[in-house]
């Protein structure tokens, strides 16, 4: 199996994944769809443990630290320019050439590498091909306003469609593969 970088983000149905204010509290939804799947937290574990590593930028890690750390030991790296220290296990922090971090650090080491914001960095690893998968969870709620996923790649790019998952709580996750 070969090394591939996979671009999750949560985001509103009008593309939002943050408000104005930089909360992300509307992620939760009371929704409810019938027909829509639900997965158990042996589940969710089981997926999580198929991730190698996570790559986000600096305000997604600070997010992540405040909501309570979901990443667990697993290697994650954070692109910054900031300087940080961090108590969590496993956390890097990275400040230099995209391609580089990708190609010759991440794939040579780990086989599931999932970049999971923001979106300055999603836009920026989309606009330099380094983005391999994109599985975007679109919430059931409109925003209005706040932070893009990602606005003006600057280039067209064709995807194909691998996956269309409905969820209980009225989420749909769409995974698309580049191509």
């Amino acid at each position: 199996m070969s090394a591939k970088v996979t671009l999750h983000m949560v985001s509103s149905l009008d593309g939002f994944i943050a408000r104005k204010d930089g909360s992300v509290a509307w992620m939760h939804s009371e929704d409810t769809y019938e027909r829509g799947v639900s997965l158990s937290e042996d589940e969710v574990a089981e997926f999580l443990k198929k991730i190698d590593c996570y790559v986000m930028g600096s305000r997604t890690y600070e997010h992540a630290i405040q909501l309570g750390w979901p990443y667990g030991n697993t290697p994650v790296v954070v692109v910054t320019s900031r300087n940080f220290n961090s108590d969590k296990p496993g956390v890097s922090f990275y400040s230099g050439d995209l391609s580089k971090l990708v190609n010759d650090q991440l794939k040579s080491r780990y086989n599931n590498i999932w970049l999971v914001g923001g979106a300055m960095l999603s836009k920026e690893f989309l606009r330099q091909d380094l983005v391999d998968d994109i599985i975007i969870s679109i919430m059931p709620v409109i925003l209005g306003d706040g932070t893009l996923f990602f606005d003006y790649i600057g280039k067209e790019q064709a995807l194909h469609l691998k996956e269309i998952t409905p969820y209980k709580d009225g989420m749909v996750e769409l995974w698309y593969e580049l191509k």
